[in-house]
């Protein structure tokens, strides 16, 4: 059973569960209420994708490999982001800093010069308010086009697990999985990316709110041993002490849009 009293199918495994909707309808039409709702609509959005590169030599992986086997091949190399629950602060997590200037409209700020920024989608304050003229684009029924420059800060580290098959000395063979935290960049000294972007704008003149500017972003990483061949890639020290030459990427795909809210019933 799951968490909420449903079969789990048995392809699941035990501590999964299904979600529930917590909705029920008794099949009679007369019994639907319609209640106002807040909702925002997109009216334009771009994405795209970047990618940065990073290149680690005799990279320390914990534990040593046990006496008496050694490294017949590796299985499977994978990344995953580090996240420290306990400290959203914490350096070592792997953060996106993100930078946008516009071209053609207009931030508004408040008497301290500060940006006005409302909730967004993550549930922050992560929405700008943006304001441009757009009366000429809104006789021809049209949205305006503005232009932006975004760069991306990244830094803190990311874990690479590595499956490795040993052998020991009566050929029997073992699944070995050693693991390491890599930084990829330092606040110091982070690693930049850069892109340019169009979006149009929706009319600032005939509307109640003014619209939202939003931004996202998501990361993943993929890495592999630098020169897809272990012999030269690794090194195993006399105590079983591994080591690992890699190359790591960080893919990050970028959501903007352009937000309109209204209500409804």
């Amino acid at each position: 059973m799951s968490c909420f009293g449903n079969r789990v199918s048995p392809d699941l495994y035990q501590n999964c569960c299904n979600a529930n909707t917590l909705c029920e309808f008794s099949g009679n039409i007369e019994d639907l209420v319609t209640e106002p709702l807040y909702v925002q609509k997109v009216y334009d959005a771009v994405l795209f994708n970047l990618q940065g590169m990073k290149t680690v030599q005799n990279q320390h992986f914990t534990p040593n490999i046990p006496r008496g086997h050694r490294v017949r091949r590796v299985l499977d190399i994978r990344c995953k982001r580090f996240f420290n629950p306990g400290n959203i602060d914490d350096p070592k997590n792997l953060n996106l800093n993100l930078n946008t200037t516009i071209s053609g409209a207009t931030f508004l700020h408040n008497g301290q010069g500060n940006p006005i920024e409302v909730v967004g989608p993550d549930g922050t304050f992560s929405e700008k308010i943006l304001y441009a003229d757009t009366s000429e684009c809104d006789e021809k029924c049209m949205g305006t086009p503005i232009f932006g420059t975004q760069s991306i800060e990244v830094t803190g580290n990311v874990q690479i697990f590595i499956d490795l098959l040993l052998c020991d000395r009566n050929n029997n063979e073992v699944v070995f999985t050693v693991c390491a935290d890599v930084n990829i960049a330092t606040n110091s000294q982070p690693l930049v990316l850069t892109n340019f972007f169009e979006i149009c704008m929706p009319s600032t003149i005939d509307t109640a709110f003014l619209p939202r500017f939003t931004e996202f972003c998501n990361t993943a990483c993929e890495t592999r041993l630098a020169t897809n061949n272990f012999g030269r890639d690794l090194t195993i020290g006399q105590n079983g002490e591994i080591s690992a030459n890699l190359i790591i990427a960080i893919c990050i795909t970028c959501v903007k849009t352009f937000i309109l809210r209204f209500t409804t019933s």
